[in-house]
């Protein structure tokens, strides 16, 4: 007899498991889509020259935004000849 309402906990556990697991699937497909929305919208914004102007915009905050250097805080009040010949193309 316990062994039978083991049993039934069990499937019952695994029922509410796999109707989690459904939701997450759905939730995923979803934010999957939102993802590939939001690319096609960056990728978009990115071809209108918005990059160089967030590039530009980077440099003036105080970060590199060469190659080399990439991201990394400048000395303050010091220019970076490599980061400045690439705003200047």
């Amino acid at each position: 007899m316990r062994l039978t309402e083991a049993l039934i906990d069990l499937e019952n556990r695994l029922t509410e498991i796999l109707d989690e697991v459904r939701e997450l699937k759905m939730r995923v497909y979803a934010l999957e889509d939102q993802n590939q929305q939001l690319r096609a919208k960056l990728y978009a914004k990115k071809s209108q020259g918005e990059g160089f102007d967030n590039l530009a915009r980077l440099y003036e905050e105080g970060f590199h935004i060469c190659p080399a250097h990439f991201a990394t805080a400048r000395n303050e009040g010091e220019d970076c000849l490599f980061c400045l010949g690439f705003l200047h193309r």
